[in-house]
């Protein structure tokens, strides 16, 4: 690239010169191509090891005028080419202008004002992608791309020095982090180390110090494993590869690649190093971390935080903590952790204020809301930046969510929307008919019972008023609350302390349960800022019938079947429009098994607007994963857990390996966090606990369940006896407290003995697992699970992969073994498309709700790659036709994609077949629809003649036999019964077994295209002269025997009188001829048998042409060998020369096809065996293994081409 010119005082020193004119110098740095010695070597290790080649082009020219000791570097380039076009366009277009002038300063003043008007002109046309990058950064990016051949679809992120240990010996070098690949290079003395590794390939990545790797990062594929070291700062970029794999995983999982964020702001700066997509990775942690601390919606993005001190007026005290500030929220969280945190969403604040500065109160602002509280931040080190920032985003803020007094921004408590507030509810029919069902038209209405309170407020309301002891100690709650939120707020902007969580643990009475729920899962800000949204899905989604609809209807009356609000229409129906909604509004997850459970829970205590949005805060936030079509985020948290349990409790975890009993319990207790294994009041005070600590409060509970059963856990012998133990346990969990009537718990009454176990306490339970297991972290916890969720991910995709070898291994002749192998290539294969780009979207190549057979399909461009690398019939430039039509033939839907199977179905003919098999397939990519409609325009017409009868007399024939057996038809129809009918559909359901007699003919261009493909395909075979000789005697052979055929298909009908009308000859023209050729003249002898062949095959030949204009003109001439009178000359194939006869639509000259001439493909195959060379060939099996091993290599190879430079190259080739 052209470069600002820079003053160069020792031109030569670790250069050599290559190329030389008056004003300019081509020089390559030594230690780059060949050559060099000790010199070279030193220099190439010194540019790897202190990355100088990041800075310095292997290439670069320079501008001198005379005898001037002074040089300018006005170009460099990373391979020859690049800096030899520059070379090439100075000699072009300055040399002779350069020469005119008479002073060299003139001409070193010309010459960097010209570099830089170009360099002007290319910074225009640059995005603005490229120009957030340093300019170094973008030099270690094609460095990275011109050492392991990466196209320039790969981003780089960022790269950093390390040791890549190969066996025990450390390799200095670079380890460059891309969006999809972890690459290393190291060059050190001649010895170069290079190593390509996938994201999607790892399966597990980890930081550890031992004696042989000392703080080094581990990187484990299926198959090896790599560590690196001596890293500068080992935690940023080990945060980064969590992130890029995690990124992998997520496109393994549902298929999303990465996109980058454009919304990001700009630096002010361009920070040396850091990449504009470092930037957003950096962006994108903090935004994760800032939402999963507050519970926060998805879409939220931080725009900073500082720290600052807080007002308690409870406290009476100041605490010290920071301060975070996004589009929608200001949030506080103190540095002691439960000590206090704080949510102030932007829709509730009214004003924002400087307050006076003092010495005891520096720098203060204050914030009050539309609830009439006030907070007091101070000790704010850019106070006026804050308030601007504030007042932009609540200028950006709408006002009209809600008014002043609206009573859910005061209480948190939904009540019966308003017109203002829900335009959809006010154009819904309010009145209902009888049982609270909704008007005429609308599934949905604010009038419905349960569009107003939970199922348990109606269903309770009847009841006579308790004055019991449970009553009392409820209501004693209520009051604990009332006093909580007269000191700390109630609502969105409550102070939560650690007061607060003593009080949930403790319970939350049930008339405050739905409340709590949404406030503390963060519920509540989503459904305040989407009036209407439910109400309007389920009018979308009701009435649809889908997958998930049907799995909905089939467990509605399962879920707590035992509840008397759900042995009712009213509840069964509030279920169904929640669960449709949802399935409505996420398609990804659409239904899984337990949601029901958990969303029938929810009604109970919530309406079904507040219900849903509590199952979007469950399924997308706080239980991401779970309820997808493979429960992965349950299988991860499974896999956390038996971590947790060989930490917590060693002995215990080794002896339930053996029994194989962790993994059997545990998805259930996550999946529905308890309620289907705990009486209902017990386990919904794990829910409240859940809903404040999120799931680490489930980890706990597990631990003690098994601590608490540690001992006759030991003594168990199998694992029906531990399950056994732990559902005892688990059935017996109480609550003392409940004012509820008690609900039996089905699995209890299924397991209980004939003595009752003890009764264990929930309370007890739960303060029981805070004690032993209360030292669990959010963030140890996030981090348990990405090393789980890699294993689990790559688990399911070895599951995919047996499921998919076993569901075609009986269709297939490859071994198990082969077949994995050509899996994991053609899933490679699948995966680039989706990050390099392709011709259709990566979501509609995949899709995980498919059988894993259909899941990963491939379009044409890819299976032509993977047809030249895998496939025997290579033709050379005819290979990308042939493999054209190989895809046609197998893409049976005709959607422009194939899935695996239909990809080893084309594989195993050309491998396994027999001769008869192989040839059948060679003979079906020679007609419709493997030929092109360009290709077989004729074709089509040649196969219409010879399969439809149109002709008169036989319509004549098809009309009186109706009209005769018109009358026995129904009489027969009369008499046929039932079995007839089974009899017929089983014979429709029987698979039709393909005959050679079922193959169409062939007309005679299909023909030739057919003798274009063999004689390609015997080019680069040892016995190509056998081979020749033999397909020209059987094309000689077919020549005459279509001849003998028209005969008899036209019943005698004359030939053509016209002089120019020829066929065998134009035969002959319309071959190629090989693409080898020999000096010693054999191969031109070979070349001549198919064409003397086809020339012998008798009639005129064509006139001979003598003007060289009409030679000009002819384009066969060119293209293809001309037959001349009396001799046969075979011209040189030209480079630009067509093989298939999809040029255009102009017929070429002299090439006249017979229309009535056609053969068989038992005539083909019997002319074939004819030929021991032929038979010999066919009959050969090919290596699979040897082509995917060299396939496996073909990215190694790639990159070593790519760094090597021209000249190398062109050594090499000659």
């Amino acid at each position: 690239m052209w470069i600002t010119p820079e003053e160069v005082l020792l031109a030569n020193a670790l250069w050599v010169s290559e190329r030389a004119n008056p004003f300019f110098i081509l020089q390559r740095r030594k230690g780059h191509g060949k050559g060099g010695g000790i010199t070279g070597l030193l220099v190439g290790t010194m540019d790897v090891v202190l990355d100088s080649s990041a800075r310095v082009a292997p290439y670069r020219i320079l501008h001198q005028t005379g005898d001037s000791q002074i040089f300018w570097s006005i170009a460099c380039g990373s391979s020859r080419k690049e800096i030899t076009g520059h070379w090439e366009w100075l000699e072009t277009n300055l040399l002779q202008t350069l020469s005119i002038f008479d002073n060299d300063e003139d001409i070193t003043t010309f010459v960097k004002g010209k570099v830089s008007g170009i360099i002007a002109e290319e910074n225009k046309s640059k995005a603005a992608q490229e120009d957030e990058d340093s300019g170094k950064f973008r030099e270690a990016e094609q460095k990275m791309r011109k050492l392991f051949g990466m196209p320039g679809e790969e981003k780089l992120v960022n790269y950093y020095s390390c040791s890549y240990w190969k066996g025990r010996v450390p390799r200095q070098g670079w380890v460059y982090l891309s969006v999809n690949h972890l690459c290393f290079y190291s060059f050190l003395l001649g010895k170069e180390v290079t190593l390509v590794v996938q994201w999607t390939e790892v399966t597990r990545l980890e930081k550890n110090a031992t004696l042989v790797f000392p703080e080094s990062v581990r990187v484990s594929t299926r198959h090896t494993e790599h560590y690196f070291s001596m890293f500068l700062n080992i935690n940023d970029t080990f945060k980064l590869m969590e992130q890029l794999a995690t990124i992998a995983m997520r496109q393994l999982l549902d298929n999303e690649g990465f996109a980058a964020d454009r919304t990001l702001p700009k630096a002010c700066k361009t920070l040396k190093n850091v990449s504009a997509l470092k930037r957003d990775l950096d962006a994108r942690a903090k935004n994760e971390r800032y939402r999963a601390l507050f519970r926060l919606t998805p879409d939220e993005r931080l725009d900073g935080h500082t720290d600052c001190t807080l007002w308690t007026p409870f406290a009476k005290m100041h605490i010290v903590g920071q301060l975070f500030v996004s589009n929608n929220y200001i949030c506080f969280c103190s540095r002691e952790e439960d000590l206090c945190q704080l949510i102030i969403p932007l829709r509730e604040v009214s004003i924002v204020e400087k307050a006076d500065s003092s010495s005891v109160l520096p720098c203060p602002v204050s914030i009050s809301t539309k609830n009439k509280m006030t907070f007091l931040f101070a000790n704010l080190k850019d106070r006026d930046f804050l308030v601007q920032r504030i007042s932009d985003f609540l200028q950006r803020t709408p006002d009209k969510l809600w008014s002043d007094g609206h009573p859910l921004a005061l209480s948190g408590y939904s009540v019966s929307p308003s017109p203002s507030t829900t335009p959809l509810s006010s154009s819904l029919p309010t009145p209902t008919g009888t049982g609270g069902e909704p008007s005429q038209g609308r599934h949905y209405s604010p009038s419905l019972p349960t569009a107003t309170q939970g199922l348990l407020h109606i269903y309770q309301k009847d009841d006579p008023e308790d004055h019991g002891p449970k009553a009392t100690k409820e209501k004693m709650k209520e009051e604990s609350w009332n006093i909580h939120f007269f000191e700390f707020g109630r609502g969105v902007c409550m102070y939560r302390t650690s007061k607060t969580r003593e009080l949930v643990l403790n319970g939350i009475p049930e008339s405050l349960r739905g409340e709590l729920w949404l406030l503390f899962s963060g519920a509540q800000n989503e459904m305040a800022t989407h009036p209407g949204y439910y109400a309007e899905l389920v009018e979308q989604a009701m009435g649809r019938c889908t997958l998930a609809t049907e799995e909905i209807e089939r467990d509605l009356h399962r879920s707590m079947p035992e509840h008397h609000a759900f042995q009712n229409e009213m509840g069964i129906a509030a279920l169904r429009r929640v669960l449709t909604a949802y399935a409505c509004r996420n398609p990804g997850i659409g239904y899984c098994q337990a949601m029901n459970i958990v969303t029938s829970v929810l009604l109970l205590y919530c309406t079904e607007e507040e219900a849903f949005w509590l199952l979007v805060a469950l399924c997308e936030r706080m239980l991401p994963d779970y309820y997808n079509t493979r429960v992965v985020g349950a299988l991860v948290d499974q896999g956390v857990f038996e971590e947790l349990t060989r930490e917590c409790l060693p002995l215990l975890y080794e002896h339930m390996q053996e029994l194989g009993v962790i993994s059997t319990i545990s998805l259930s207790w996550f999946l529905t966090l308890f309620l289907s294994v705990m009486p209902f009041d017990s386990a919904v005070l794990l829910v409240d606990c859940f809903f404040y600590e999120g799931i680490k409060v489930i980890f706990q509970v597990a631990l003690a369940v098994l601590h608490a059963n540690m001992d006759t856990l030991l003594g168990c012998t199998d694992e029906g006896e531990a399950m056994t133990i732990l559902g005892r346990y688990l059935d017996n969990v109480v609550n003392k407290q409940t004012v509820s009537p008690p609900i039996p718990h089905l699995h209890a009454l299924l397991t209980s003995g004939d003595e009752p176990p003890p009764e264990i306490d929930v309370f007890q339970l739960i303060k029981s697992s805070y004690d032993k297991f209360g030292s669990l972290r959010a963030d140890v916890i996030e981090q348990m699970r990405f090393k789980q969720r890699l294993k689990v991910i790559q688990s399911l995709e070895d599951t995919a992969k047996r499921s998919v070898v076993r569901a075609i291994m009986t269709d297939s002749a490859f071994s198990i073994e082969e077949l994995e192998e050509l899996y994991v290539l053609f899933k490679a294969k699948h995966i680039m498309s989706c990050y390099w780009g392709a011709s259709c979207t990566a979501a509609e190549r995949h899709d995980p709700s498919l059988p894993y057979l259909e899941q990963y399909r491939i379009d044409l461009e890819q299976f032509c790659q993977l047809f030249g690398a895998l496939g025997t019939w290579l033709c050379g430039t005819h290979t990308v036709t042939l493999a054209a039509r190989h895809f046609r033939l197998l893409d049976s839907n005709k959607d422009g994609l194939i899935n695996f199977k239909e990809f080893v179905t084309g594989l195993s003919g050309m491998y396994h077949g027999d001769m008869t098999e192989k040839l059948k397939l060679l003979y079906k990519l020679h007609l419709p629809p493997a030929l092109c409609p360009e290709e077989a325009e004729s074709a089509l017409e040649a196969a219409q003649f010879f399969t439809d009868d149109d002709s008169p007399q036989g319509e004549e024939m098809k009309e009186a036999g109706e009209a005769s057996g018109s009358g026995d038809a129904e009489e027969k129809k009369e008499v046929k019964d039932y079995k007839y009918y089974l009899r017929m559909w089983a014979k429709e359901k029987e698979p039709k077994i393909e005959t050679i007699k079922d193959l169409p003919r062939m007309n005679q261009e299909q023909f030739i295209e057919l003798c274009k493909t063999l004689y390609n395909m015997f080019s680069e075979d040892p016995l190509e002269q056998e081979l020749y000789h033999a397909i020209a005697t059987v094309a000689s052979l077919l020549l005459r025997i279509g001849e003998v055929g028209k005969k008899f298909t036209n019943n005698g009908a004359k030939k053509p009188t016209d002089p120019t009308y020829t066929q065998a000859p134009t035969l002959a023209a319309e071959l190629p001829q090989p693409e080898k050729e020999e000096s010693n003249g054999e191969s031109s002898s070979g070349q001549s048998l198919v064409c003397k062949a086809l020339a012998e095959a008798q009639l005129e030949t064509p006139p001979q042409q003598t003007s060289d204009e009409e030679v000009k003109d002819d384009t066969s001439v060119s293209s293809y060998s001309m037959v001349s009178t009396g001799s046969l000359q075979c011209e040189d194939i030209a480079d630009d020369t067509v093989l298939i006869g999809c040029a255009g639509d102009q017929q070429r000259r002299g090439s006249t096809l017979d229309g009535d001439w056609s053969i068989t493909f038992e005539q083909v195959l019997a002319s074939m065996l004819t030929e021991p060379p032929l038979v010999d060939y066919f009959e050969k099996k090919g290596d699979i293994q040897a082509r995917m091993a060299t396939c496996k290599m073909q990215r190694v190879v790639e990159r070593q081409v790519s760094s090597s430079s021209d000249h190398e190259l062109a050594q090499l080739s000659t």
